[in-house]
């Protein structure tokens, strides 16, 4: 059995899949536990991009779809908000965020970042900026939206960041930032996951979260995990997921995590 805890449907601007296409697909796929947890990205930079769902009709269908498939799967109400510092208009980012978390009975919360200082990773030109401050801004961005912003249960994809740089990777100047943030993480009762989209997107072991990045998680105390395929398409649900199960306990992990109303349950591997 399965539990996918990042998924997205057409309520995301980068999906196209309906919902029951993933539902249906999550059965047929022997997923028992499947999160919806599409976008909410307030103030995005990117103008082609609108990552705001139609809440309304989000947390409907959410509330049905959970009714209407008791017994064949378990629906779990979530979303992903991806999280920046500042401001677009008169509301900071981060209140917006907030609001929209404290709007719904949601199950479960991503905290995500697809942006930072003001560039969404995707976009950015990365030949403009100076490469070894790449990665200490990201997580610098990245800790300071963390210590003010508590309303989500897990981190999501950790170092998506590795997705997008064109160069080398060099975390020799920035694992001190990062180790905050796992303290930051851990000391506040939440989580990271192992997302495994990063094998769909051909980055061989240099999974989401990194291996170093579990290992000092691991070490330092920590064990709230999940795993989501961050699937956008129902032929994505669950990908790798033994090779998921696999790098956890190899890593150390014991038991990953689910969630209900915002609770927190620890299953066994």
């Amino acid at each position: 059995m399965y539990y996918d805890y990042h998924t997205h449907t057409c309520f995301s601007e980068d999906s196209e899949a309906p919902v029951d296409s993933m539902i249906q697909g999550a059965i047929a796929k022997g997923i028992c536990e499947l999160a919806i947890t599409d976008h909410y990205d307030p103030d995005y930079p990117d103008p082609e991009y609108d990552f705001i769902p139609d809440f309304p009709e989000y947390h409907k269908m959410l509330t049905e779809k959970q009714a209407e498939y008791a017994g064949k799967i378990k629906i779990v109400k979530g979303l992903e908000i991806g999280l920046q510092e500042g401001a677009l208009d008169e509301t900071p980012t981060m209140e917006k965020a907030l609001a929209a978390a404290n709007a719904f009975p949601y199950d479960f919360l991503i905290g995500s970042f697809h942006c930072f200082c003001g560039y969404d990773l995707y976009t950015a030109d990365y030949s403009k900026m100076e490469e070894k401050k790449v990665l200490p801004d990201f997580y610098t961005h990245m800790y300071n939206c963390l210590k003010a912003y508590k309303n989500y249960d897990i981190v999501g994809h950790f170092n998506v960041v590795d997705r997008y740089v064109p160069f080398e990777l060099d975390y020799s100047n920035c694992m001190d930032i990062v180790e905050a943030i796992l303290k930051m993480v851990i000391e506040d009762g939440k989580g990271i996951e192992l997302n495994t989209s990063s094998f769909r997107y051909g980055m061989g072991e240099r999974t989401h979260a990194s291996s170093e990045i579990l290992t000092m998680y691991r070490e330092m105390g920590g064990e709230i995990v999940t795993m989501g395929s961050d699937a956008h398409k129902p032929e994505d649900l669950a990908d790798h997921f033994d090779r998921a199960r696999e790098i956890l306990t190899g890593h150390g992990f014991r038991y990953f995590a689910t969630f209900e109303d915002r609770k927190i349950k620890m299953l066994k591997f």
